[in-house]
């Protein structure tokens, strides 16, 4: 998105170059998940702990430490780490280039 709107406004503010460059983009979507994991983190766990209040199921033929050490450990912390993915991926990259649908429907 970031990537389309300063191709339209390059000719105007020259600056705006800067999102043309992959290295930058790369980098931003880096900062972008980062930022929506910590920020909203928390939340998300919270919610997601809702679901499965228990925690992780323990296998009872496991180590006997699992018991005490894992016990409540929360699950479905994967889509927290797929939606920031997701974010970073339509804020941005290029929406044109068909290997970044590719990537992103195999992931």
């Amino acid at each position: 998105m970031f990537n389309f709107l300063s191709q339209e406004y390059v000719n105007t503010f020259s600056y705006l170059n800067l999102f043309n460059y992959i290295t930058f983009r790369t980098g931003a979507a880096i900062l972008t998940s980062l930022f929506f994991s910590l920020i909203f983190g928390e939340i998300i766990i919270k919610k997601l702990s809702s679901f499965q209040p228990i925690g992780q199921p323990i296998r009872s033929d496991g180590p006997a430490n699992h018991i005490i050490e894992k016990a409540g450990t929360p699950t479905m912390g994967g889509i927290m780490i797929l939606t920031s993915m997701t974010l970073s991926l339509f804020l941005w990259a290029d929406l044109a280039n068909k290997f970044i649908w590719i990537c992103f429907f195999f992931e």
